[in-house]
This record gives C-alpha cells, structure tokens and sequence, in this order.
C-alpha cells in the first residue's frame, strides 16, 4: 500500500473511526465532523513552526493551518488546556511554555472569543503557587485571559463514557463541558509511567481523579477511553525546549528545539512529539491503544507534516 492511496478496507476502517467520532460528539466529546473531519480522517495534517521566537512559532503554525478563526467564531468561551501542573519553572521544561499560551489567548482573542478561559488541575499544590511559578498565569492573562486552577469539587461534572474498555465515567471540568472551543496545549516531556507524555496525557488534566486512573486495571487504557471522547478542536503542541529525562516533573535533562506543531489529529500530533524524544508511538500504550479506537492516527507515514 502506498502512503498516498488507501485499500478499501482501509477506507472503511477509518470511515468507521468517523462513526465513532460523530457518537463522541452527540454525547458531549469534542470533535470535528463532516468534511474537514473526513478530510483528517483519511490523512491528517500537522504544521510544525521552527526558526522564530515562541509566540511566533505559534502564529506560524496556527496560520498554516487557516488561520485561528477556522476554529474560533466571534463571541465563542474558549477553553486553553496546557500543562500546569508542577511546581517548576519555566525553562525546566516540566510546564507548558507561558509565551506560547499567551500567544494562543491573543490569537483566540483577535478571532473574537467572548471569553478565554486557561484552566487545568495541578498535581502540585497549591495550585496558585503552580500558576505563578509556571509563568503561565502572569503571560496569560496579561494576554486577556481568566486563568483558573481546579481547587474544589464543584468545578466538576461527572460525565459517562460510553465505548470505554475500562474507564466507564469521569468527574469532568464543567468549564470544558460548556465551553465552545477547546485547545489542548501541552508540552514534549518523558513520563515515568506511560513512556511520554503529550496531548492525549495532558487531558487528565481535566479530571478531578488521577488517582483512580493510576488505581485501575490500565493507566493507558484509561487514557486512551478517555481520549476517545473528549477531543479537542486543536492541539498545539509546545516543542520549544523539551524535557528529556526524570519526567513528568524533573528536574531533567532539557532540549532547546525551537519547535511548535499544530493540527486537529490529536493522535498524530502525539506521535509526532514522541518522534521528538525518539519514541515510536507504536511503542506507547496509550497512543496504540487510542490509535486501534479509531482516535487518529499514529503512522507519521500516513500524516502530511508541513514545515513552516
């Protein structure tokens, strides 16, 4: 099979991925449909930024793939998701680059959004002191966002997810519920646990439990039910400087790349910053196990990867 046609049963698999994706979104998850989603179905596209400063990079990026109003309409809540979840500095490379959020708040802004909103819950506490030391709170909302960190229970919704191997529900941000555009903005870092750690780990971030994924019978396999429904419209992944070693929280190794990649196959994205660490997503439960749900696709041979 060549990398620019597809077999028919191929077609059908990934036509019956599309299926899955259009049920995710009439319960609630996040996705694209019709034909921008049939589109990234059969062959996804990233744009990888290089050679700027960071906000640039992610103005390269977001541009190469149309611009940030494809994704935010005039009046829209948008719903910023990066890592803040350590006690750390920014240039440990354990937390999303601020100047890289800050720069997705402004692009969101200047499409129209009524209202940005940068949100996650720490694993570090206090989660005031988390978003202070990141950077990100100070950059974001100089940049005209409302930067909160999940401190109570009633921030959360407890959401079922339906199609799941072993993750059957979740205590959910409310604000991610209602939102209207949701970006998912994490950072290239190894992971202890699960191999590395990108997109689709940085959705735990929107839970209240991380624990019980811990707990389960499968920490990849949670991940992977999870991502199955709760998709985001775009995925922005921070490769400015890399975490190597001791992740998710270091102190480690770190690696200046200079790198933002953008695209709405969150899937692909995750493969494409694994290759950063020299990981093949193969090789990466949870990225295996969301690939074989139909959540994307994971053979960088089969995704168009365009440098800007």
């Amino acid at each position: 099979m060549s990398h620019d046609t597809i077999t028919r049963r191929e077609f059908f698999r990934r036509a019956a991925a599309l299926g899955v994706a259009a049920y995710g979104l009439a319960e609630g998850g996040w996705l694209l449909l019709g034909e921008e989603g049939a589109l990234a179905a059969a062959r996804p596209t990233i744009v990888v930024a290089s050679k700027r400063e960071p906000a640039a990079l992610v103005r390269a990026a977001v541009d190469g793939l149309g611009g940030m109003k494809r994704f935010v309409k005039p009046g829209a809540v948008v719903l910023v998701k990066p890592n803040m979840a350590w006690a750390r500095k920014p240039e440990q490379a354990a937390t999303t680059n601020p100047q890289v959020v800050a720069e997705v708040v402004r692009l969101c802004r200047a499409a129209g959004a009524r209202e940005v909103r940068v949100m996650d819950n720490p694993v570090d506490r206090p989660g005031s002191l988390i978003a202070t030391m990141s950077g990100i709170a100070a950059a974001a909302e100089a940049a005209g966002a409302k930067v909160t960190v999940a401190s109570s229970p009633a921030m959360f919704q407890r959401k079922a997810l339906k199609h799941s191997k072993v993750l059957k529900s979740a205590e959910v941000l409310r604000d991610l519920l209602r939102a209207d555009v949701f970006i998912n903005l994490p950072i290239v870092k190894v992971h202890g646990s699960t191999g590395v750690t990108l997109g689709c780990k940085n959705l735990m971030g929107t839970v209240s439990d991380r624990g019980a994924w811990h707990n389960s019978a499968s920490l990849d396999q949670c991940i992977a039910d999870y991502a199955a429904q709760m998709r985001p419209h775009l995925v922005i992944v921070d490769a400015v400087r890399i975490l190597t070693t001791n992740g998710p929280k270091g102190p480690g190794r770190t690696k200046d790349l200079g790198l933002v990649a953008a695209g709405t196959d969150g899937l692909a994205l995750d493969a494409y910053g694994a290759s950063l660490l020299g990981r093949k997503a193969q090789d990466i439960g949870h990225l295996r196990l969301a690939h074989e749900m139909g959540v994307g696709e994971i053979d960088l041979k089969r995704v168009t990867i365009k440098h800007v």
